[in-house]
């Protein structure tokens, strides 16, 4: 996957980086698999904005990746596709009975390539195993947290985290933070890291693409009046009020504390914290 640029014809091209979308085989979606997609805007059930800064936005559905892989059967990869609700690509994929479905497409992963998935597959690009067949060492993705729950860890774009070593009935991986983890060597993960890495270096160019994309503007707080956030307010340009006080959210939560809970019951499985000296 490669990133373009354009010449500055115009303000919004000066900057723009977008991917080439060269990696895609395949334009339009298998509607088998597609659902409608509800747009909340940010709001609850009771109309209340809990997420700010969301609404808008183009049309989409909803592409049902399968984050489980109990198929066991070989698939052929008929066609890379670009999905709208996620950063990666998806790849979607034929079993011989004929059920197609989509699955997450990682680095190397082209038309004609077969997958599978199953405890005595070989470890290459695409297939699913259990951790405890993983060899030491290998790029992997798409983890399970609990044996047959699905795949949730490192599904975004260019995330991989690496099997580092086995204890026991616990595979410790490093995690992309950085952390390193324990999880139950039945636990099932995908080979390979990540597709499209570059999204990381995307520069949309203009306050519109963002608008398309669903995501409305970000004002400052300082911007604000003392009555929207614990920031506004001063006379002039002020940190917050005109005292010094420390930034903090609009709900008065100072920033740069740590918002983990105490006495977590997955911290039994943490073997050593990111970002740990």
């Amino acid at each position: 996957m490669s990133l373009k640029s354009f010449k500055p014809t115009t303000p919004s091209n000066r900057y723009k980086v977008l991917p080439s979308f060269n990696e895609i085989t395949k334009s339009r979606p298998e509607k088998s698999l597609l659902e409608p997609l509800h747009r909340s805007g940010g709001r609850n059930n009771n109309g209340r904005i809990t997420t700010r800064h969301i609404g808008g936005g183009h049309k989409r559905h909803y592409r049902l990746v399968d984050f489980l892989r109990r198929k066991t059967e070989p698939a052929t990869v008929i066609g890379i596709e670009y999905d709208p609700n996620r950063t990666c690509r998806i790849a979607l994929i034929q079993y011989t009975d004929g059920t197609k479905s989509y699955i997450l497409a990682p680095v190397g992963l082209t038309d004609g390539m077969i997958v599978q998935s199953g405890d005595t597959v070989a470890p290459k690009v695409g297939n699913a195993m259990p951790l405890k067949n993983v060899p030491l060492g290998t790029a992997v993705h798409n983890i399970e947290v609990r044996p047959g729950a699905g795949g949730k860890i490192a599904r975004s774009a260019g995330q991989q985290a690496i099997l580092s070593n086995r204890d026991g009935e616990y595979a410790l991986i490093k995690m992309p933070s950085g952390e390193i983890r324990k999880f139950r060597v039945e636990c099932k993960c995908t080979i390979g890291q990540v597709g499209n890495p570059q999204h990381m270096n995307e520069v949309s160019g203009k306050a519109g693409r963002s608008r398309w994309m669903g995501i409305r503007p970000t004002v400052r707080g300082m911007c604000m009046n003392p009555v929207d956030h614990p920031n506004g307010g001063g006379e002039g340009k002020s940190k917050s009020g005109g005292g010094r006080q420390h930034l903090k959210s609009p709900w008065g939560h100072v920033k740069g504390q740590k918002t983990r809970r105490l006495r977590k019951p997955s911290d039994a499985f943490i073997v050593q914290r990111r970002k740990s000296k």
